[in-house]
């Protein structure tokens, strides 16, 4: 069965690229009293790679190293905080992706955007989804990517795959998502922030009409 997740559906349901998105974060309210309130959330950018093979879209990830600062070890879209020279997200987004994996912006496709997100790190990220040429190969900087690796997006955007985890975090129940260990990747858990990105896609898609 081919797959419902194709390229013009995904383009139709992101916000529109000259719409930069504002707003705190859709999940805002979960991480409120988390937050630092003396000081606002500072912007980043991720690519939210999608890579056309044979079979179907697959979506590009990667491992931090144990040794970065923030959200150290994790799996996670490359990218990485808005510096005053990049000219907007899509920019910021880009230039993370070279720097990080070595993709060529020439490869790149840029198709919209995802809701802004909040983290417990003090950022608000702003996800750029992009479609890459398939003949790019990744060249990690070792300094900040571990491992890089695909999920096919049919299995991310499957309901089943995704838990909520309730846990108990300083004074009240807060819900974690975190996806099933895929059989692309078995060792790799995708959790948090990222998962959070995949699932705010999975929900633009659902609204659709």
């Amino acid at each position: 069965m081919p797959s419902p997740f194709v390229l013009p559906r995904i383009a139709r349901a992101l916000i529109p690229l000259r719409s930069v998105p504002s707003g705190a974060g859709w999940n805002h309210d979960e991480l409120a009293d988390l937050l630092p309130a003396d000081r606002g959330n500072a912007d980043a950018a991720v690519l939210v790679s999608l890579i056309p093979r044979d079979d179907a879209l697959h979506v590009l990830l990667t491992r931090r190293t144990d040794a970065l600062r923030h959200h150290a070890g994790q799996v996670s879209f490359p990218g990485g905080r808005i510096e005053a020279a990049d000219a907007d997200p899509v920019a910021a987004a880009l230039r993370e992706a070279h720097e990080e994996v070595g993709l060529a912006p020439s490869l790149a496709q840029p198709l919209g955007y995802l809701d802004p997100l909040a983290t417990i790190t003090g950022f608000r990220v702003l996800p750029v989804v992009a479609s890459v040429d398939p003949a790019f190969v990744a060249v990690p900087d070792p300094a900040e990517v571990s491992d890089v690796f695909e999920v096919p997006l049919d299995w991310l955007m499957a309901q089943d795959n995704l838990e909520h985890v309730a846990m108990d975090y300083r004074g009240r129940v807060r819900h974690v998502l975190e996806f099933r260990p895929p059989p692309s990747a078995p060792t790799q858990r995708i959790w948090g922030v990222t998962a959070s990105i995949l699932f705010n896609l999975r929900q633009r898609l659902e609204a659709q009409p």
